[in-house]
């Protein structure tokens, strides 16, 4: 449902809200809030919150470091796991100048900007997001430890999977909240788990990402455990992934896929610092169905791009490069923008690579080409790609090439 600023304001009256957490994304995607008494939403909604731009990573210095958070009325969701005497909601935030522009690191706003661009040519790109992460045990402090919950392996079940109560936790707050998970289940390392997400909009699709993440990590927290998103968290297991499933469509019928799927395959080298910003990361590729190769195929997990069995209107391009530190926003614009490149230019996709990567020979992979093997070469591929330099501010990427 998609509330209106009147709607919120009905809302905090009827469900005796007392507080609202107005939030928002550094640049790296992660989350960020202020609370105001309900009271305060009215005037939030028609002049803003202020926040100091050089406290928060990657947004500035000091100098002109006043900017201001506009709620986002169409977001509203209640947080389950706080008192429901005097409940707490949550709107995610514009990020503008005082002048009222839009603040040009605005991750929110540099998605928008995608989505607008996409449907100029008459496309729209549906997104959904698998996202897996590692529950570990705290130690007497409450600290975590790098000790997995549990022992249990892929689709298991209890007792060898001690999560499922967790994940169960997890599925019922996000769907109080509005999001409705597809399915989870324990995935291959040890206390590792991933849900999925069923498509929707672009824009919604990311902000959801961004809720999910959150609410893995409170309901852990209230569990005595830590959620882990890191791409390679416990050395010699499988990674984390975020699997991210497009879905393009054109206004006129015509099929699009493969020439958005051969933008992707052809940018996705200069786009990876953005998918994947850590060291971590690059530890992840080419192990434990990650990949490694700019390839695709149909229904192969040792590919860049998989292409899975689908029926009806299922049909979605796979992405299993990106991981869960990539920032949602900023990845889900980028892929949109070079699924756009695809299809202005009538790309069209290298020959499907049907085999086994990680059985295939010295001989097979010698002219394959690589995603990047370390952060540092993906760096210097975005900072040189004039593909980057249209989609994104030149600020951003300053920050995720470590030129400031």
């Amino acid at each position: 449902m998609l509330f209106t600023r009147q709607d919120v304001m009905d809302f905090i009256q009827q469900e005796d809200v007392s507080f609202v957490r107005l939030a928002f994304c550094d640049v790296f995607g992660e989350q960020k809030n202020v609370s105001v008494m309900a009271s305060e939403l009215e005037r939030a909604f028609e002049y803003g919150v202020s926040l100091d731009a050089s406290a928060v990573a990657g947004f500035g210095d000091e100098q002109k470091s006043d900017l201001f958070l506009f709620p986002d009325s169409s977001t509203l969701a209640v947080l389950p796991w706080r008192p429901t005497h005097g409940r707490v909601i949550r709107l995610y935030c514009d990020i503008k100048y005082p002048d009222g522009t839009p603040f040009e690191l605005d991750c929110r706003n540099i998605l928008r900007n995608a989505v607008k661009a996409a449907a100029a040519e008459g496309i729209n790109c549906n997104i959904g997001t698998e996202y897996e992460f590692y529950l570990f045990k705290t130690d007497e402090n409450g600290e975590p430890t790098r000790i997995p919950h549990d022992n249990g392996k892929y689709m298991d079940i209890a007792p060898s999977d001690k999560g499922v109560n967790v994940r169960r936790e997890i599925c019922l707050a996000l769907a109080e909240m509005g999001i409705i998970p597809e399915n989870s289940h324990h995935e291959s390392g040890p206390g590792q788990h991933e849900i999925d997400f069923k498509y929707s909009g672009a824009f919604t699709a990311a902000d959801d990402a961004t809720t999910f993440k959150s609410v893995v990590g409170s309901m852990a927290d209230q569990n005595g455990l830590y959620a882990s998103f890191s791409p390679k968290p416990v050395e010699g297991e499988s990674g984390n992934g975020l699997h991210i499933n497009i879905s393009p469509s054109c206004t006129d019928g015509s099929d699009i896929y493969e020439c958005f799927m051969a933008g992707i395959l052809e940018h996705i080298k200069e786009i990876t610092v953005f998918l994947n910003p850590v060291e971590e990361s690059y530890k992840r590729f080419g192990s434990h169905r990650a990949p490694k190769y700019v390839t695709w195929s149909n229904e192969n997990r040792s590919q860049l791009i998989r292409i899975p069995a689908s029926r009806g209107d299922d049909r979605r391009i796979e992405l299993r490069s990106p991981d869960p530190t990539a920032d949602p926003y900023i990845a889900c614009a980028l892929l949109i923008y070079a699924g756009l490149d695809g299809v202005k230019r009538g790309l069209v996709p290298p020959a499907p690579m049907d085999i086994n990567l990680y059985k295939a020979s010295p001989e097979q992979l010698a002219s394959l080409e690589q995603l990047p093997q370390s952060l540092s070469e993906a760096a210097r591929l975005a900072s040189e790609s004039e593909f980057v330099k249209r989609a994104l501010p030149s600020r951003l990427t300053d920050i995720y090439t470590g030129k400031v």
